[in-house]
């Protein structure tokens, strides 16, 4: 019997035959699982979070548009749902290291920079959101899951060049609109 693609699986789900959802997460549960391990930590959490990423992903199979592989659309999922699980203490420490991005986050030490903290949080979620969907995705594999240009280009079908390409502008991008948003007075401020 002939192994059916992902698309075909996917249009079997759209016509009703559940089980063939069952034959993708079969294929991917355990990638997503070992994606969400790698950002969150705990066999828990990345448990819960590959779970939570098959149940978006069935609810929203309606939207897949197949602009990208199915697995780079799951993935996607999975790293959103994982980078919202982490502490925020984890998610400060961790974009303090980044030279880039991390300097337009303030100490929580102070409790009251904890409000300008969450909305630089929030500012680089909807940053990330508004990049182009490849740009976006290339991101979060190398920002979040600092995944190497040669695994991207695997999950992504695509040249490491233009990975690079892709990383370098959704950066560009990601920090011009961080400078924009961020009041005056705070610091990295510029504009180039």
């Amino acid at each position: 019997m002939e192994e059916l693609s992902d698309l075909q699986l996917i249009e079997e789900v759209r016509n009703g035959k559940r089980r063939a959802f069952t034959e993708l997460m079969r294929r991917y549960q355990q990638r997503i699982y070992w994606a969400a391990r790698r950002i969150v930590g705990t066999h828990e959490d990345a448990d819960d979070i590959a779970q939570e990423a098959f149940v978006k992903a069935y609810t929203a199979l309606g939207d897949f548009r197949g602009e990208s592989s199915f697995y780079t659309w799951l993935y996607r999922i999975a790293i959103n749902l994982s980078l919202n699980a982490i502490r925020k203490r984890q998610l400060v420490n961790y974009l303090r290291e980044n030279d880039t991005i991390g300097r337009f986050f303030p100490s929580t030490e102070d409790p009251s920079r904890q409000v300008e903290f969450k909305e630089t949080q929030s500012r680089l979620q909807e940053a990330i959101a508004r990049l182009p969907e490849k740009q976006r995705a290339v991101f979060v594999m190398r920002y979040y899951d600092e995944m190497s240009y040669e695994e991207i280009s695997e999950v992504m079908k695509t040249s490491v060049g233009g990975l690079k390409a892709n990383y370098f502008h959704a950066l560009r991008k990601v920090r011009e609109y961080m400078t924009d948003e961020i009041p005056s007075g705070t610091s990295g401020h510029q504009r180039k």
